[in-house]
């Protein structure tokens, strides 16, 4: 068999003898050439490990950075819902205090209207002052006509007829069969009229006087009374 020796040389070691000229230094160089690849071998294997293992913690901080950014967005994308429902909740309970507030006002202007209308009529009508030495005729329009003078109401006579018109249609003896007012004027109660004579259930002139009263109490004209009419559908 043959060998390397250190210094370059071929020696046969199957039949060398015990005095074989392969000196030690020779053996020990064989045995660091194997041991120095085996190093090399095992260096290179833990080189590739440490490289596969950077790989993977590169791979696994990636992951992991996607993921925080994945919940971050869908935090965010939460967070923007909830800031809009929240506003849609305060938006909508602002309009319905809005809504509350203007019924709560109507409410009350027409509870300070009806309260108007009814101190008005419980007080004695305007026009018992008004001289009254001659008692209209005709017609009840025409005797409204002429008593429209007396409050210098004359051009206002077509604002009422509208008005009493709709009321009543004129009639002396109309009644409502839901609320019970009575008269041209449809009084509530038609009794509150008695102020303005004891004949009040039949005669024009007094319906009249008093509803003229009661117009210049709550509305201060006709034409004001008219649009009031209009506007709610009741004076």
């Amino acid at each position: 068999m043959l060998c390397l020796t250190a210094t370059g040389t071929v020696a046969a070691l199957g039949r060398a003898s015990p005095a074989s000229p392969i000196a030690a230094a020779d053996v020990s160089y064989v045995h660091s050439q194997t041991n120095g690849r085996a190093a090399r071998a095992a260096q290179a294997v833990l080189t590739s490990q440490i490289v596969i293992m950077r790989a993977a913690g590169r791979a696994a901080a990636a992951r992991a950075a996607a993921n925080a950014a994945r919940a971050a967005a869908q935090r965010a994308v939460a967070e923007r819902a909830a800031a809009e429902r929240a506003a849609r909740a305060r938006a909508a309970a602002a309009r319905a205090a809005a809504a509350r507030e203007a019924a709560r006002q109507a409410a009350a202007q027409a509870a300070a209207q009806r309260a108007a209308a009814e101190q008005a009529a419980a007080q004695p009508p305007a026009v018992q002052q008004v001289s009254v030495q001659q008692v209209p005729s005709g017609t009840p329009q025409q005797i409204a006509e002429q008593m429209l003078a007396e409050y210098g109401w004359a051009g206002q006579f077509s604002c009422l007829d509208s008005l009493w018109q709709q009321e009543s249609g004129w009639n002396v003896y109309a009644e409502n069969p839901s609320s019970g007012a009575y008269g041209i004027p449809q009084a509530l109660p038609g009794g509150k009229m008695a102020s303005a004579g004891s004949d009040w259930q039949t005669n024009p002139a007094t319906q009249i006087r008093w509803g003229l009263g009661y117009i210049q109490g709550s509305y201060g004209s006709p034409c004001a009374a008219w649009g009031h009419e209009e506007a709610f559908g009741w004076y």
